[in-house]
This record gives structure tokens, sequence and C-alpha cells, in this order.
């Protein structure tokens, strides 16, 4: 009997993995020219996601990946613990918004709650009050669900605009609700996306506030970034009758580029300064008298550019406090004038640390409280007061630090401290005292199960000579026999540090007996600014190679082997793990990339906002650095690659689903391996964002059960499949 069911299940694999090589994708080849250099792209035609042989291939290889996912025993292992999990917790509450009078805003999601809720408190200690339910949003089509991405009260809290976005889009509506009566206004304000972009700023006097607005609603259009500007919303007013106070459109004599979303930072004083955001890691910024912006005068002048180096700016009165990366690698905190700038030669307050890299500071009553990091995970909290720099001991070692604070007039400031297997716990400071006083809105709970996790926190010698910190996170008792399933994380891009957070699905995974590593690549901000033009244009293959040699290490220090080991990347992540099993398909046994950038060549061609990061396609030595990074256009015939899943969004504006969906393409038809290539679009999810809890553990789910399924634990092996 056990044979025939193995001969009936080993039918059903070898039915369904002919089918879907006996089922490859329509390919209609273009070619292009750059520079005498000609690009094959075969799989051209699926970049129109509207084309119906596109729908149907993308259909189908969403629904044979779920039938493969579906037959691993404990698919929705992750799902239903991260579940139990957040039962366990009670609650949990982000979004924390304190004004200067003391009121607390935040959201807040129950354990067996989708989606969280608006709440206010009175300060720390009031009673706790409902505001508004994302369910009631448009309640009346069964068809949308929202979540809140965003929340802003006004100055002195009495009222408060709340953003939705529904199934994970980006783009947001909002409305505005009186805080006192729970009144909420008829006007609604569409295109805008608040949460990742310029937020919404509150006029001095609480009439209305400014937004950025987004013309193009479609996502999948290439004009989406096009002609985004700074609006003024009037409460009351007609949302379509807004004025557009800073543009490329509106502002021509700036001469700013259209595909670079403006935004108005905060200001307490009489001016407003706008930025105009892109991937580059420094800013063009603007000022204008209030005055004027309020009265219609187009006065705005340049402030700082690009050149300064400035980032992190905060105005207090007539001083500007900045970080400054001139002449320097790892930051300085310094000031200068509001009304006579000088960004080159300012007062330093805080002089370049060594091996520690300037990340957070709020200005209170007391002084200035700054934090630092070593190698992206060894966190510092200082006070510089008085001219002197000041070391605060910490409530424990943390490697990540989050600071919050009221502003000048006020002494308050808390501390949000965490580490890869220490829940975050919030802290006000005393600093008379010199105490830590718990502030935690969101209980504090044991995990018995995870008392045996430790984390080893290392650095790898890369083949250049650098090192690279590697993070490690395993159970004390496992044995360095070079058996050991390990998933590998690396991102390496935009200057982001992959800095440490309490992640229960990364202590689950080493709970299995698996060891989870975060390689801190090149191109990410965890060793300061070498570090991210480390990976950076023509520097990029550094960021693969980094994981490379990280696995390499691995394996000789026999925490794993070859068979043992898959990588995983989300977003530009995409680049570093896609270039790592295209140059090294021999070292891994699977690889993921979620959302991934796998087309760079055709991405910055639609995405032009792209190029600050990875280069031009019009210059020929960044095109070059281009063709190098794209790990579609290095996938060869003939090879045999890693097991390989595949995550796409269809609501995605940032990586657009075409992306990872050639990318799977061409990995199927090139591939001689037996090891499986899935793809899975998520026809109700964007770039990660904006979905409910469910939603989001499922994903995340599946990725792991893969990554399990194919490093051979057996509790994930379907039965009579051998990990095919």
């Amino acid at each position: 009997m056990k044979k025939l069911i193995f001969i009936i299940i080993s039918i059903f694999y070898t039915f369904h993995f002919n089918a879907q090589k006996n089922n490859p994708a329509p390919s209609i080849p273009v070619t292009d020219e750059y520079f005498g250099t000609k690009i094959i792209d075969e799989y051209r035609n699926l970049e129109d996601m509207d084309s119906p042989s596109t729908k149907k291939w993308m259909k189908e290889q969403t629904e044979y990946t779920n039938s493969i996912l579906n037959n691993i025993p404990k698919r929705k292992f992750y799902l239903e613990k991260r579940l139990e999990f957040d039962k366990r917790q009670g609650y949990s509450i982000s979004n924390l918004n304190i004004t200067n009078n003391d009121k607390y805003f935040y959201l807040k999601k129950n354990g067996n709650e989708k989606v969280a809720k608006l709440y206010f408190r009175d300060g720390f200690s009031g009673e706790e009050q409902l505001l508004y339910n994302p369910a009631n949003f448009k309640k009346e089509d069964a068809n949308h669900e929202f979540v809140i991405n965003y929340i802003s009260p006004n100055w002195n809290g009495s009222k408060i605009a709340i953003s939705l976005a529904e199934k994970g889009k980006e783009l947001s509506e909002v409305i505005i609700m009186d805080v006192k009566n729970h009144y909420i206004h008829p006007e609604i304000i569409t295109n805008t996306m608040p949460g990742n972009v310029g937020g919404i700023k509150w006029m001095d006097d609480d009439s209305g506030f400014f937004y950025t607005n987004f013309p193009v609603s479609d996502p999948k259009s290439p004009d989406f970034y096009k002609n985004p500007r700074v609006v003024f919303y009037k409460i009351g007013t007609a949302p379509d009758k807004v004025k557009d106070v800073f543009s490329a459109k509106n502002n021509t004599e700036l001469g700013m580029d259209e595909k670079k979303a403006p935004i108005i930072l905060d200001s307490n004083n009489g001016f407003y300064i706008s930025m105009l955001l892109d991937n580059d890691y420094y800013r063009q910024t603007y000022i204008i008298p209030k005055q004027d912006l309020l009265q219609g005068r187009k006065s705005w002048k340049p402030f700082y550019n690009k050149e300064d180096k400035v980032r992190s700016l905060q105005i207090v009165d007539n001083d500007v406090f900045f970080l400054s990366q001139y002449n320097s690698q790892n930051y300085i905190l310094c000031k200068t004038s509001l009304t006579k700038p000088d960004f080159i030669n300012p007062e330093v307050l805080i002089p370049e640390k060594k091996d520690e890299v300037i990340g957070q500071y709020r200005i209170t009553k007391d002084g200035i409280y700054y934090t630092t990091i070593k190698n992206g995970v060894e966190a510092k909290l200082y006070l510089y007061k008085g001219g002197k720099d000041i070391l605060i001991k910490l409530p424990y070692s943390s490697g990540n630090i989050n600071l919050q604070a009221k502003g000048k007039d006020f002494p308050d400031i808390w501390i949000s401290c965490s580490g890869w297997a220490n829940e975050e716990q919030r802290f006000r400071y005393d600093l008379k005292k010199d105490v830590f006083l718990p502030e935690s809105l969101t209980p504090i709970i044991e995990y018995p199960e995870f008392k045996d996790i430790i984390v080893k926190e290392i650095t790898v010698k890369a083949r250049d000579g650098e090192d690279i910190p590697l993070s490690l996170i395993y159970n004390k008792n496992i044995k360095l026999n070079g058996k050991n399933p390990i998933l590998i994380d690396a991102y390496g891009a935009y200057g982001y540090s992959r800095t440490p957070f309490f992640s229960r699905i990364y202590l689950l995974w080493a709970n299995q007996g698996g060891v989870f590593a975060i390689s801190h690549v090149r191109g990410g901000g965890e060793k300061g600014k070498k570090w991210r033009l480390g990976g950076y244009k023509e520097t990029k293959p550094n960021t693969w190679r980094d994981l490379i040699d990280c696995t390499e290490y691995l394996i000789n220090a026999k925490y794993t082997s070859k068979d043992k080991v898959a990588i995983w990347g989300a977003s530009a992540g995409g680049i570093t793990v896609g270039r790592a099993m295209t140059e090294r398909p021999d070292l891994f046994k699977a690889a993921i990339l979620e959302v991934p950038t796998t087309n760079i060549l055709r991405d910055v061609h639609s995405l032009s906002i792209n190029s600050d990061e990875y280069g031009n396609i019009k210059d020929p030595k960044e095109f070059k650095a281009l063709v190098e990074m794209d790990p579609y256009q290095h996938i060869k015939k003939g090879v045999k690659y890693p097991a390989t899943f595949i995550t796409a969004g269809i609501n995605d504006p940032r990586v657009m689903a075409w992306e990872p969906v050639k990318f799977a393409a061409k990995l199927q038809a090139n591939n001689t391996s037996k090891n499986p290539i899935l793809l899975q679009v998520d026809y109700e999810g964007g770039h990660g964002n904006n979905t409910t809890a469910y939603h989001g553990h499922s994903n995340l789910s599946d990725i792991f059960a893969f990554a399990f399924w194919q490093l051979g634990h057996p509790h994930y092996q379907p039965q009579g499949n051998s990990k095919k």
C-alpha cells in the first residue's frame, strides 16, 4: 500500500513539474542597442500586464505554485504560530503620536483582529478611547478592505488626519476627524501616500494642511510618479480645489525634475522648507517665507543642495541642525543659521566618531540626545549638553534605539530599545535621576520556547579584505557539523541599514533547528558613507559578492553546507540574491526573491527615479554597471540553478510585477536542474505594505515553508517527494 501511495505521489509531482516545463511563458524577443552593445530581452512582451496571454500565464503559474506549496505538510505553520503569538501578546501598538499637550494617538491591533484601529489617550495614564475602526470606511462595499497606514494629529490634538489604504495599494485616502465628538468630515482626500511620501503637515493655526498629491492613480502607469505636487488643503473645502504650492509645473523657474516628489518639512518659525525626494542619499531643498507661500508669491529659493551632503534636518527657532557627511564618513552633527546658512563650514557640535555612525538625534530642553550604531547592530545613546558629550548607560544592550521627544521647550525623551532576540521596550528617561522608567504601551510577553536562542555578531573577511558584519541567530545547542539548514537574508541598497529588531519569524526558524543569518552587505549604511558607496553603481558587485563570501565562510566554519543554504532578498535585495545565484548557482540550494528588483536595465528605463541609486542608462559607464548588476540578463542556458521561489505584487508601484514575472519566465526556460522555479503573484498585494496581519503572515509562511522544504527539514517534506 505504501508503495502504491509513493507511486501516485511521484506521478503527481512529475505531472506538475512537466506541466510547468511544457507551458513556457510566451516570448516575443526584443533587441536594444546601447553604445554598440546589443541587449536581447526574450520576454519584453511580459511587461504588458494587461495582455491576455501574460495574465493567463501569471495565473497558471500562481495556481501551480500554490498547488505545490499546499503539499508541504507545515505550509501554514508560520502563519498559525504568528497568529498564536499575536493572541498571546494580547495586542500590539504602532504609529504612536504624542502632541505637546500630552495627547496620545496610536494604532492598536488586538491579537484576534486582522487590522489595527485608531485609539486616543489624554496622557500616558489616561483612559483609552477608540476613535476609528477602518472597517467603517466605505463599509457599504463589502469588496473593500482598508488598513490605517498613517495618522497625523494637529498641533493641539483637536483634529486628526487618518490615511487609509486598500489591498496592498500605496495610494491612500485621507479623512479628517474632530477628536472630541468623533465627527468625520465628509470630504475625502485621494491620490496621496502620506505613509511613504511627505506625511501631512498641519498649518500653525490648524486651518488645513499640506500633503503631496500624485495626479496619476494607476500604479502600473509609466506616468505614476510624474508631476507630483505639494498642495494645501483647507479644512471643509472640496478636495479637488486644493492649491498647488510647490511642484515642477507650478515652479518652472526652479527647473525641478518632474519625477521627483516634493514634500514640505515641519517648521515652527517664519519659513517653510521643501525637499525633493529621490533615491539619492542627499536631497535638494528650497526655502520660502511663510507669508509669501500663503499669499501665493513664488519666492522659493535654493536652501541646500546635494553636494552639501546634508541629512536629518531639524529647525529650532533661527538655528538649523543637521547631520553632515561633507568630509566625513560616519556623520558629524552640526548647526548653522537659518537666515545665513553655511552648510560647508558650520558649527560642529558632535565630531565624527571612528567606528560609530551617528543615527537619530532629538533636541530637548536638557540638550541633544543622539544615537550611534556600530556595524549596524551595536547601538549607544548619548546626551550632548553644555558642550560635553555624555554616554548614557542603557537598560540593557540593544541593537537598535528609537528616540521620541516633544521638542526644545520640553525635557521629555522616550527611548525604545530592541534586538534580534529582545522584544522592543519603551522607556521615559529621567535625566536628573539617571533612570529609565518603563512606559511601554504594549505588554512585554515571555517566550519560553526561545530561551535557548542566542545571537552572535561577527565579521567575515571579504575577498578584498573588507570586514562584512554578519548576524547569526540560532539555538545554542546546535552542532557545527555542516548539517544545519541556514537562511541568509541580504539587502544592500539605498544606504539602508538592517538594524536589529525583534522578529518572531527569525526566532521560529532558529527554534526548528535552523540558523538565521543577516548579511550586512555593502550598499547599506551599516558602516557609514563608505559602506553605502561600496555597493553603489560601479561598485555594486561588492553587494552580491559579500553575500557569496559570507556563505562560503558559514560553510567552511561548519555551520552548514551547500545543500543546506537558502538566500532571501526582497525588493532591492533581489539584485543581491539574483546576482549571487546567477554568479554562483552551485553555492546555494534555494533562493527566495520577494517582490524583487531583477531587471534593472528596464527598471531604470521605466522608473528613472531609480537611476540615482543604480545608474543612468544614457551614461556609457553607468550602463555597463547596470548590465553587470541585472540578474535577468545573467541567466544563461544550460545552467543548473537552485530551487527558486519568486513573488510579485500586482499593485506594486515600486517594483512593477513584470520584473519578477520576467525573471521567473527566463529562469524556467534556461534552468537544467530538477529544482523547481516557482512564481507566485499576489493579486491583493503590492510591495508588502498596507496588508492585513493575516495576509502578511501568510506570505511569510510560504517563504519559510519553501525554504525548509528545499533544505530537507523532515517536517516540511511532502510524502514520497525528495525536495523536487
